[in-house]
């Protein structure tokens, strides 16, 4: 099978646009890693695009195809339409990731992840707010806002401090907390430029353990491959730094458990995605679904002994593989980093069943 893998920051996705380096650092580690394990399955031919101004260390016989600037959107569809499937590691904000899934679609070609529909549903994160209370799994008290008044009184009625976040967004772009509301209009206004546009989320802020968790998806059912702590950056902001995984918590399990409704609640999720949730002292709280390659891919590649490029590509075919087992300790940064800290310590098999 002939695979594209196409991450949007470090692809081309942004050529002839300034492309701020944190985006390119974590979108390359992202990408450098997948296609190194999709490369060691032996059985695929990878191809890849890259912006001219990022370079990247890939294995030896994976085509690159650079986009240039003035014709980069062109150079993308020819691509799509000469391989076998895609795989697209990009961000929600402003629909990027659900656009780039149609496109595919369009060419008929197999999409080694979520469809369109799939990613709409998920990435909305207003319309999964309402399907999550919908379906009774625990979620922030969420509120939709337009202007700038009906925040203020979206953060009255929650109960300040709250979150504010684009409606569409990813990796922690424009998500503030507010204390007040003067924090308020700063973070409405860091919200509309991360994506926002006329409307952003207020949301309760829930005190807790950030942590994530990642899965395989059939479209159908899914399986648990690890719970993951999330290393966050101190408000008002919420930089994602990396994490660790896997996550020794007592409530590990219940993680998992709420991960598990909440993609069986979003119709169509294929391949790796990943969960965001805050464990309080008695809960897991679920944030929002990721559903696409997630930075956490970098730390779980690393603790389980099975290729995970190789279990997704199986999961997307419709076989879900039993749950891997965690059998070392890892720490990862967004920038590839990883380090292996020893063996997984008090785990068992199911603990995360």
């Amino acid at each position: 099978m002939r695979i594209l893998v196409y991450e949007f920051a470090s692809g081309g996705g942004l050529a002839g646009r300034d492309v701020p380096a944190s985006l390119v650092r974590e979108g390359s580690a992202m990408r450098a890693a997948l296609i190194a394990d999709l490369w060691a399955i032996g059985m695929h031919e990878i191809v890849t695009t890259a912006d001219a101004r990022c370079a990247g260390d890939l294995p030896r016989g994976v085509e690159v195809v650079t986009l240039q600037r003035s014709v980069a959107a062109p150079m993308l569809d020819s691509v799509i339409a000469d391989v076998d499937a895609v795989w697209l590691i990009a961000p929600e904000t402003d629909g990027c990731l659900e656009q780039l899934a149609a496109q595919v679609e369009q060419h008929g070609r197999t999409l080694l992840g979520p469809g369109a529909a799939a990613i709409g549903g998920a990435s909305n994160k207003a319309q999964l707010a309402r399907r999550l209370a919908d379906v009774g799994i625990r979620h922030p008290r969420t509120r939709s806002a337009a202007a700038s008044s009906r925040a203020e009184a979206a953060a009255n009625e929650i109960g300040y401090p709250v979150v504010v976040k684009p409606v569409r967004g990813a990796g922690s772009c424009g998500v503030c907390v507010a204390h007040n509301a003067l924090d308020l209009q700063r973070a409405v206004d860091a919200a509309r430029d991360a994506g926002g546009r006329d409307e952003v989320l207020v949301q309760e802020y829930v005190h807790g353990a950030a942590a994530s968790v990642s899965l395989l998806a059939n479209g159908g059912d899914v399986v648990p491959l690890a719970v993951n702590a999330q290393t966050i950056g101190l408000p008002p902001s919420f930089e994602y730094l990396g994490g660790e995984t896997p996550f020794e918590h007592p409530l590990a399990a219940l993680a998992v458990t709420a991960a598990l409704d909440t993609c069986r609640a979003v119709a169509g999720l294929r391949g790796f995605v990943g969960v965001d949730v805050v464990l309080t002292g008695t809960d897991a709280v679920v944030i929002e679904l990721n559903p696409r390659l997630t930075t956490a891919y970098l730390g779980v590649r690393a603790a389980i002994d099975e290729n995970v490029a190789a279990l997704a590509l199986a999961a997307c075919a419709g076989d879900l593989p039993a749950q891997p087992r965690p059998r070392r300790q890892v720490r990862f940064t967004v920038d590839g980093a990883v380090v292996i800290d020893g063996p997984a310590r008090n785990f068992t098999a199911g603990a995360l069943a």
